[in-house]
């Protein structure tokens, strides 16, 4: 009976990892149920219908059907389900094959600049001294740059530009922000008994910076890494809008909203930006919520494990 109370108790007292932390906090949190649903929705919409349709197509230039009302026929026969742009080029695809540019790219520029940002930030947070005086004066000194200036510098004079030259551009200047985050913590977490214990057993550094250290710094990963992909977007798009983005040639968020820059296009064809800018807002609002529930449960991981 005794041998049964105590299985009984020790299942009880097993505390929920993985997943089912996950679903709980889901659970939970219906707002974050739904943005999870509406970004998977978003998601599909641009990445299967990128396939689908045809980029040519799309590009296709109709002087014709210079904008050209939603729900009408052009006159080569294709549907401009959401109307035309300037150039007559269906702004239903543009809209399609753009938001797969903008989350691919934000994504990217995301995982390289956490990749990046994360192991300088616990190297220089665990040992200190020499080598964290010298990686955080390089991480200051391309924090006081003017980056927004430089990349449009760059964008400017590098030959052969595509949408993978933006990603690296980008990438080689906002990681700084995410060292000098995660350096902070690690600080704090580097003077803890679990790392003193690992020294004395002989554990190596790197198994104890990435294996032990990180593992405790979770749930800040996953704020900043859902916090940048939206911001991401948004500068990809904002960079594009000023015309210092993508090339144009290269569908993009930014390239639709870019027609608000003309006042007759704001007030009378709002079939031609409204779309993007929706679909902007609907991505980081609910990358955001999302983020938010990851977070809950990663906090919930290190006070359960």
């Amino acid at each position: 009976m005794a041998k049964k109370e105590t299985a009984t108790a020790t299942t009880v007292s097993t505390p929920p990892m993985g997943i089912k932390v996950i679903a709980r906090e889901f659970k939970k949190d219906k707002l974050a149920m739904f943005s999870l649903g509406l970004l998977i929705f978003v998601l599909l919409f641009a990445f299967i219908g990128s396939f689908i349709l045809d980029a040519d197509t799309v590009n296709k230039v109709s002087i014709f059907d210079r904008y050209a009302l939603p729900g009408t026929t052009a006159v080569d026969g294709r549907y401009y389900l959401l109307g035309a742009d300037e150039g007559g080029r269906d702004v239903f695809g543009l809209l399609v094959i753009g938001a797969r540019n903008s989350i691919m790219i934000g994504f990217l520029i995301t995982i390289i600049t956490s990749i990046i940002g994360v192991a300088v930030g616990i190297i220089s947070g665990y040992y200190g001294g020499v080598i964290d005086t010298v990686l955080m004066r390089i991480v200051d000194f391309i924090m006081i740059l003017p980056i927004l200036l430089i990349i449009i510098v760059l964008v400017t004079i590098v030959p052969k530009y595509n949408a993978l030259s933006l990603v690296w551009i980008m990438s080689a200047f906002y990681w700084v922000g995410k060292a000098r985050l995660f350096r902070a913590k690690t600080l704090s977490e580097s003077r803890r008994d679990y790392v003193s214990a690992s020294k004395t057993l002989g554990t190596s550094d790197f198994k104890i910076m990435f294996f032990e250290v990180m593992p405790n710094l979770s749930s800040l990963i996953i704020t900043n890494l859902t916090m940048n992909f939206a911001a991401n977007i948004g500068i990809e798009t904002s960079l594009t809008f000023l015309g210092f983005g993508l090339p144009i040639k290269t569908p993009s968020l930014g390239t639709l909203i870019s027609y608000a820059n003309n006042s007759e296009v704001i007030t009378s064809k709002p079939w031609v930006w409204i779309p993007a800018s929706l679909l902007i807002l609907v991505l980081m609002l609910s990358i955001n919520y999302v983020g938010q529930a990851f977070k809950r449960s990663a906090d919930a991981r290190q006070r359960l494990g």
